[in-house]
């Protein structure tokens, strides 16, 4: 299309709005999912149970395993034969949008494996590149081709004119290099109908994907959002969160509203251990070290129709997590997925999951 959204009248909705299904992407990647990919396999399917009792699921499958994976999901899952390269629907899929009719429209993102040749996850990205036409031709909507690099997790928006992202992924020199911070919010207003952008400095401490936003902070409604933050100063998240709350104490909303933080503990900090660090296939782009840290946060969590998806990855806080979880949402079902094995592919629900709008 020759077209904006923003010109044709489309935006954003909030994954607080109702959602009509949810896709995903079996994973499959031997450098990424340790154990030939069978433990995240086992973390997917569980999820993918709890997720379709309250929403569509569409299953991306590569087309060689379409069979064996249909005989274990639950039958009422839709299963797609697309080629792809890892399993990170929110990255790769595309992202919908919205107007007043309740019309729908998808926004096709370049896509570089988080950084490319400079410091991407793999070198051959071009089945990803190719997921979100395809998602969309399946969800039967016209498609806009984005004229820049950005991937679904560095975006959070509420709805009502706001997005929330961080410097340290969309300016970083791997994406864009050519676009300066006002080209970058431009393209952001065009393509995804907002009013307003929100600058956070850094994302998650660690996090491979230059600080996808959407690992530290979370939109809970308008005017409203989840933080980690980290309670103990000597650890390097600590600045981080600090900065983060900071900003959001002075900042206001696209509608002018004072925004209200709700803080979700950090777990760990987690390591990959000796036993999970063997189980991959060396790869020169992808390390994945005994001892390394991992991005963990609670943060990254779905919302969909009324129920809250959320990580369980540190018994010693998945509790208080949950009570923050209540008191952010109070009508909304929680439910709590064993996700350790999804997060040592690097990332966790919110960016294995992509919405479509009801």
């Amino acid at each position: 299309m020759l077209t904006t959204p923003l010109q044709d009248g489309f935006w954003m909705p909030g994954e607080h709005a109702p959602q009509q299904a949810v896709w995903l992407a079996w994973p499959t990647r031997v450098d990424n999912w340790r154990q030939q990919a069978k433990p995240a396999q086992r973390a997917f399917l569980h999820f993918i149970h709890q997720l379709q009792k309250v929403v569509q699921v569409n299953l991306a499958v590569l087309p060689e395993l379409v069979e064996s994976v249909r005989e274990c999901v639950p039958k009422d899952v839709e299963v797609h034969a697309i080629a792809y390269n890892d399993a990170w629907m929110r990255d790769i899929g595309p992202t919908i949008v919205v107007n007043q009719t309740g019309e729908k429209r998808a926004v096709n993102w370049q896509f570089n494996a988080w950084g490319g040749e400079r410091d991407g996850l793999y070198e051959d990205w071009q089945a990803d590149q190719s997921v979100a036409s395809k998602v969309a031709k399946r969800e039967q909507v016209q498609q806009y081709d984005a004229p820049f690099i950005l991937e679904g997790g560095a975006i959070h928006c509420d709805g009502e004119g706001t997005l929330y992202t961080t410097e340290e992924c969309l300016l970083h020199p791997s994406r864009n290099p050519h676009l300066s911070k006002a080209q970058v919010e431009a393209n952001l207003r065009e393509y995804l109908g907002v009013e307003k952008v929100i600058w956070l400095p850094k994302g998650l401490y660690n996090d491979e994907t230059n600080g996808h936003i959407d690992n530290i902070l979370h939109v809970v409604r308008p005017g409203e959002v989840m933080l980690t933050v980290c309670e103990d100063p000597s650890d390097p998240q600590y600045d981080i969160s600090m900065m983060a709350l900071d900003i959001l104490k002075d900042e206001k909303d696209a509608q002018g509203r004072n925004i209200k933080v709700y803080a979700l503990p950090m777990p760990g900090p987690l390591y990959i251990s000796e036993t999970e660090a063997t189980g991959l296939v060396s790869s020169d782009r992808m390390a994945r070290e005994a001892g390394e840290r991992l991005a963990a946060s609670y943060a990254n969590f779905l919302i969909c129709n009324d129920s809250i998806f959320y990580p369980l990855l540190d018994e010693q806080e998945d509790k208080a997590a949950a009570r923050v979880f209540a008191q952010a949402f109070p009508n909304h079902k929680l439910i709590g997925i064993p996700a350790r094995d999804i997060l040592l592919g690097g990332g966790n629900l919110h960016c294995i999951s992509q919405q479509i709008p009801r």
